[in-house]
């Protein structure tokens, strides 16, 4: 592999109000989605998501966000974390996402995000939060101005 092609491929920094701005239209993103909440409808969770900057504590319930208060809030717990870089977020919603940053484990493999806590309600749910996450993807988040 050529060791110039790996720094091209990352994606670009600067975005950290965009991608909080973003991250803030999922619940309603999310309630339009009637196929998403239903894959989720087994799934119960205090979980704790969003960029590095600004995380969110999130509550579901039977697939639907019934809450999203941006952290940190006092005395809340959540079962698991995941949290990424405005950057990796950034590349992560392109309508094509470069290789690599195309999805949520690949993002922690990279560095760009990790993945922390009670894991379990995560990876059964794996891809609820992967469809859930990309939510701004399908919204236009990364065409071009």
């Amino acid at each position: 592999m050529n060791p110039d092609a790996a720094s091209t491929d990352r994606p670009s920094v600067g975005f950290d109000d965009q991608v909080v701005e973003a991250f803030k239209i999922i619940p309603e993103l999310l309630s339009r989605d009637e196929k998403l909440i239903g894959r989720g409808r087994l799934l119960d969770v205090e979980c704790l998501l969003g960029p590095t900057v600004q995380p969110f504590h999130v509550t579901i319930r039977g697939g639907r966000i019934l809450d999203m208060s941006p952290a940190p809030v006092l005395m809340r717990s959540w079962r698991f974390a995941y949290r990424a870089t405005p950057a990796a977020y950034h590349a992560y919603w392109q309508a094509m996402p470069p290789p690599g940053w195309h999805d949520l484990l690949a993002l922690t493999k990279r560095g760009g995000a990790t993945l922390e806590g009670d894991l379990h309600p995560f990876m059964v749910h794996l891809q609820y939060f992967k469809d859930l996450l990309s939510l701004p993807r399908r919204s236009s988040f990364g065409s071009a101005p």
